[in-house]
């Protein structure tokens, strides 16, 4: 069984007299600790998968299981608890609180957990040297780089040891030597930590990290020709 299996995954937005639908009908499993990166043109559904898959966003229809679990079932209450436990969301654009620090900004989603004080200073300290950002665990977002700032997200998306990792463009705002660094500590990660990660990217060189580079074309998802063969597959 796939970690996560999507089937007949639809999702539609009306905007006035105007219905979209970015995904409609697909299929797709991914397999336990896969590298699997998304790439399409702007509009084409990349971000909307994600979020469906991470629990951010609900389908129109279809269902996700993830670990055997039908989260699309979830209450909001039990999603957003799933979600904690589960998933870890880098973002683009990192979505630190700026008036907190570095290391405040780890901690943050450990406080939904039932974990001491020790408990949560343990878990984001180690997370922060993990990620190579431990020496600038009290400066705040204003003061750190691009790259620090990335780190610092990518350290609070793993402070919870979450199973899977969704990162929608987390090279999109780095320069090229910040954004090399990033995919080295993704890939660390999944090789190493053994962590699935989903990626949505517009970088080729970034996709290139992958295991296996899909891309999504009006609604469908079409393996790459020169992907590499990994436990990703895309159902007929």
């Amino acid at each position: 069984m796939a970690l996560i299996e999507c089937r007949k995954l639809t999702r539609r937005y009306t905007r006035g007299e105007n219905v979209i639908l970015p995904l409609n009908g697909l299929d797709l499993d991914v397999e336990r600790g896969a590298f699997l990166a998304m790439m399409g043109p702007s509009g084409s559904g990349k971000t909307t998968l994600l979020n469906l898959i991470a629990g951010i966003d609900r389908p129109t229809g279809g269902t996700i299981h993830v670990g055997g679990t039908d989260i699309t079932g979830l209450s909001r209450s039990r999603l957003a608890r799933w979600r904690s436990d589960n998933v870890g969301y880098i973002f683009q654009l990192y979505n630190l609180v700026p008036t907190l620090t570095a290391y405040e900004n780890v901690e943050l989603p450990l406080l939904l957990h039932r974990l001491g004080r020790s408990e949560r200073h343990r878990r984001a300290a180690l997370t922060l040297e993990l990620v190579g950002i431990a020496d600038r665990h009290d400066h705040f977002p204003r003061q750190l780089s691009g790259g620090q700032e990335q780190r610092v997200a990518i350290a609070r998306a793993l402070v919870a040891d979450p199973q899977i990792v969704v990162a929608d463009e987390p090279t999109g705002d780095l320069d090229a030597p910040s954004a090399a660094a990033i995919m080295v500590l993704l890939t660390r990660l999944n090789e190493e930590l053994g962590k699935t990660i989903i990626m949505v990217t517009h970088d080729a060189r970034a996709a290139a990290n992958a295991h296996t580079t899909l891309h999504l074309e009006k609604g469908k998802l079409i393996e790459a020709p020169d992907a590499r063969k990994e436990p990703v597959h895309v159902v007929a």
